[in-house]
């Protein structure tokens, strides 16, 4: 009689395994496109199991073996790079209009390239809209539930608690600890043209991001990259194993492969890190930081948390999502920015003589910063070309009507961030030219839609920490301005990637002279 309970048993283990699985892949899927489908709206037909993720491989391969016939006949620098990324939204959105459906696995997607429709999405303040579940699943290694991927009430107060320790204000107090850090990094490539030649040739790009990584860890932390520094590495570590996997694969990340191996390992050892970080602080007092904010924040909010996270994970999760955004964003755009000054010398020029004007007693502060207006637009124009967040996206916690169209329960929604930043309709017909003279009237003036602008986001989910990000930016492009000419070394090879972010693949490599 037991054997007969068991086995019982087991079968309904496994018709439940089943139906969860049919459920997974076919019935909850095949729902949600009908409802768009009956509404006008298609898309490639997807795999079961995979969706359109081999359309998107196929589609990419095609596009890179074309890149490797044209590397053989060398052309100037383009920005027109986006179709090199991302050819299956350039193609589907040719075949099915601005507007249509595809899948990752059974992650089921509305892309959205119709502005208005856009303009409605990110201007929403409903919890009802928030973010996907696959941030805080498939990429929860790396992001958790932290601030950059959880929705609903725990997103609301981690906003709360987050977001005015970085309002202007208090970023401009932080100038002071961010010059100090910047001419560290200047004092060592000094020191290198004076011990090696007068013309020095580096890659700046890891220099910068230890850079910023310094910067984030005194003005939020109360450390300095030398103690996090093993947070960092692992983070982009991380950061690159995340970025080769393709998320909406059911039961891909429990897996033990290699990859999901090291994935488990790094975590691992990030959250300890983290850990002790937070146990150091709590052991030698109360400096009032924004680590300090978020262990208060912990501590405020138990009923909240006990429905969705623990406290513990609370404050790893936001300390990992401040350590990743807050570092590896503003030292990629960093470098796009001097990459592309080095390109285009007239601007160089120009900037440089606006920092030398405003600085003249060769001091910097955080009132000089409002007056570099030529920096700023230098700025504002590499971040539309060169956006680090590539899309925005959002899922439907319940049903939602967007300009007319019935958007279901369950169903995510993705916006092209860099692709609309370089919509000809919207930009004009340089719009993959640099530019940055179209910000001399700021964002209203640079484009017909100003929400077409969204390096940072819009509305209610906009970065926290953008200012943080402009000042940080600005006070590294002027010392170094003030104190290096540069142009692009020979060596140098324009192949922006997608690891998450958009970054310069094969990093950005100057030639330096001191001024």
């Amino acid at each position: 009689m037991s054997i007969v309970v068991e086995v019982a048993v087991s079968l309904g283990a496994v018709l439940v395994v089943f139906i969860h699985f049919l459920h997974v892949l076919v019935l909850r899927p095949k729902s949600l496109r009908a409802k768009l489908h009956r509404q006008g709206i298609h898309g490639p037909s997807p795999h079961f199991y995979f969706g359109n993720i081999p359309q998107i491989k196929t589609l990419l391969l095609q596009q890179h073996e074309q890149q490797q016939q044209d590397e053989q006949f060398p052309v100037s620098i383009s920005h027109r790079w986006t179709s090199n990324l991302f050819p299956h939204i350039h193609n589907w959105t040719n075949q099915y209009g601005p507007i249509y459906l595809f899948s990752s696995g059974s992650i089921q997607w509305l892309m959205v390239a119709e502005m208005e429709i856009v303009k409605e999405i990110l201007l929403n303040t409903s919890l009802n809209l928030g973010k996907p579940s696959y941030l805080s699943k498939d990429m929860g290694p790396l992001l958790g539930q932290g601030i950059l991927s959880s929705s609903g009430p725990i997103w609301a107060h981690q906003r709360k608690i987050i977001a005015p320790e970085l309002y202007l204000d208090k970023v401009k107090a932080m100038v002071d600890q961010i010059v100090d850090s910047t001419n560290i990094m200047l004092r060592s490539w000094e020191s290198r043209i004076e011990r090696d030649r007068v013309v020095l040739e580096i890659k700046i790009d890891e220099d910068l991001r230890s850079l910023s990584a310094d910067i984030i860890s005194r003005a939020c932390f109360g450390s300095n990259y030398a103690q996090g520094k093993e947070i960092f590495t692992k983070l982009r570590d991380l950061q690159k194993l995340l970025s080769k996997i393709s998320v909406g694969i059911p039961g891909f990340r429990y897996f033990p492969n290699k990859s999901n191996r090291q994935i488990w390992r790094l975590e691992k050892e990030i959250n300890s890190n983290i850990s002790n970080l937070v146990k150091q602080r709590q052991d030698e007092g109360h400096e009032q930081d924004l680590l300090q904010t978020i262990l208060e924040g912990a501590r405020n909010c138990d009923g909240l948390l006990s429905n969705s996270i623990s406290r513990d994970r609370f404050i790893i999760d936001n300390c990992k999502n401040i350590f990743f955004a807050g570092h590896e964003t503003t030292a990629i755009t960093a470098s796009w920015c001097l990459m592309l000054l080095a390109t285009y010398q007239d601007w160089q020029d120009r900037a440089r003589a606006e920092v030398l004007e405003v600085c003249r007693n060769g001091n910097l502060d955080a009132s000089m910063l409002r007056s570099m207006k030529t920096l700023t637009m230098v700025i504002q124009e590499t971040l539309r070309l060169y956006p680090p967040a590539a899309f925005v996206v959002r899922t439907a916690f319940k049903d939602i009507t967007i300009k007319g169209i019935k958007v279901p329960k369950g169903m995510n929604i993705q916006i092209p961030i860099s692709i609309l930043q370089q919509d000809v309709e919207l930009w004009g017909p340089d719009a993959y030219k640099f530019n940055p003279e179209r910000f001399a009237n700021g964002v209203l003036g640079a484009c017909k839609i100003p929400q077409a602008y969204m390096p940072f986001g819009i509305g209610a989910r906009v970065c926290a920490g953008q200012h943080f990000a402009m000042i940080e930016l600005k006070v590294i492009l002027s010392l170094v301005l003030s104190k290096f000419r540069f142009s692009l070394s020979s060596s140098y090879c324009h192949s922006p990637a997608f690891r998450l972010v958009i970054e310069p693949g094969q990093g950005v490599v100057l030639n330096m002279t001191r001024i």
